[in-house]
């Protein structure tokens, strides 16, 4: 008999197998050929389109969506992984509403602007369910690359690296290849293994490698692959997770959301899961938000999400934090955490607001989700985070500069890094 959303303490089976199943189905249904082309029929082409200018990869968002509206999505499949490889994953979890959704002239001038990210999901996964893949190797150039991490950036780099002929080995320290879509998304919008099933695809390229279990300084070194390859690519990302430096942090029932994320999309069956009854999120991130709307769809019966500023702070989305709440999940602005309580497993967590006054949460469970941090240094650092290029390594995604925690920025980094290497391999630039 699974136990009740008012058990206390940290349980699994909070609710059954098929209720977990259920509520963690995709949150935002895949269109159909017909509702895709009458969405289509909403856009107006622009010609000096604001949606492509606010895309990261600068996807042609007008032409694939005249493909979707014409009945050639494979055509518009072509036209998007011509920019983003990774165009599948980012349909599900691109944040469009503050992107390329946002500046939408119908979302301007009628509050509704043509769902992008939905029409781009139809057209990747038309194309990608066939199996094919739309893009065929050059002949091979004689030059190695070497990527550490498998992740957006690394994949993305890889991809276009192959593309112009080079050969590529991928090396990743954990056991799957994917990196933040495999194991730092939420699992309810990336359904069905999709991850893995992208990696697979995008491997049909050919002239890549892939050495899972390969973790940069304890089984391989910068040096050794500066002198085995013409070029290095490091997109690892931020492998550090930055601590509160309160006492009692350490105790049971206080965890990093990252990890409670990665062990969820790990599960196959979620509902063998512990999650505790009254849980607290601390942080105001998408990190915070996927960790807290995934505890309430687990079963916890109090859920509270915690930040330090105002609502306009935060970084997660007007659109996720709303989708929060509609879950279920309460959010407190503007209040600190100041002392966590209890003797060996976590009680509660007592907060200030700036004005100073205090509250306290009860809490059986905490996740911490204040920001990962870089971990290592093999190359010189512009500020917190890698140098983009020094001498034939290059750094992209969140572990250099310009990363922003989005798969879309990494994949673009990853490409454009890319493209350098191949101009500089093939004596175009130095």
């Amino acid at each position: 008999m699974p136990n009740s959303p008012q058990t206390p303490g940290i349980v699994a089976q909070r609710l059954s197998s098929e209720q977990v199943a259920q509520n963690f189905a995709t949150y935002q249904p895949a269109y159909d050929a017909h509702e895709a082309r009458v969405a289509a029929d909403r856009c107006y082409f622009c010609h000096d389109a604001p949606c492509m200018t606010a895309c990261p990869t600068a996807i042609d968002i007008p032409l694939f969506i005249r493909q979707i509206a014409t009945g050639t999505p494979d055509a518009a499949a072509k036209t998007i992984f011509a920019q983003n490889i990774m165009g599948g994953m980012c349909a599900r979890v691109c944040p469009t509403e503050t992107l390329c959704e946002e500046v939408c002239v119908r979302e301007v001038a009628e509050g509704k602007p043509v769902e992008i990210g939905r029409l781009q999901r139809y057209a990747t996964d038309s194309l990608m369910a066939k199996g094919v893949h739309p893009f065929t190797r050059a002949a091979d150039t004689g030059k190695r690359v070497a990527v550490v991490g498998a992740g957006p950036a690394g994949l993305a780099c890889a991809h276009r690296l192959a593309l112009h002929g080079h050969a590529v080995t991928v090396y990743d320290r954990r056991p799957k290849a994917g990196g933040l879509n495999e194991y730092g998304i939420a699992a309810y919008k990336s359904t069905d293994d999709f991850a893995a099933q992208e990696v697979e695809w995008l491997l049909k390229i050919g002239g890549i490698t892939l050495q899972t279990g390969k973790e940069l300084g304890r089984d391989i070194t910068l040096a050794g692959l500066e002198a085995a390859f013409d070029a290095v690519f490091l997109g690892f990302g931020l492998g550090g997770v930055n601590r509160l430096g309160l006492a009692g942090e350490d105790m049971a029932g206080v965890a990093n959301a990252v990890d409670f994320i990665a062990t969820l999309r790990q599960t196959d069956d979620k509902a063998a899961l512990e999650v505790g009854r009254d849980v607290v999120v601390i942080g105001g991130g998408m990190t915070a938000v996927d960790a807290a709307v995934q505890a309430k769809l687990l079963g916890a019966q109090t859920v509270t999400m915690v930040y330090r500023r105002g609502k306009e702070k935060m970084s997660a989305s007007v659109y996720e934090q709303e989708h929060a709440t509609a879950c279920g999940v309460t959010i407190v602005y503007g209040a600190a955490p100041v002392k966590i309580l209890g003797a060996r497993k976590v009680e509660g967590v007592e907060f200030a607001y700036e004005s100073g006054e205090t509250f306290t949460l009860r809490a059986d469970q905490v996740f911490k989700a204040i920001g990962q941090t870089l971990v290592g240094e093999p190359i010189a650092r512009d500020g917190k985070k890698l140098s983009n290029r020094v001498g034939k390594v290059w750094a992209g995604g969140d572990c250099a500069v310009g990363g922003e925690d989005l798969t879309v920025t990494a994949v673009a980094q990853g490409r454009d890094a890319a493209e350098e290497i191949h101009s500089v391999l093939t004596g175009a630039v130095r």
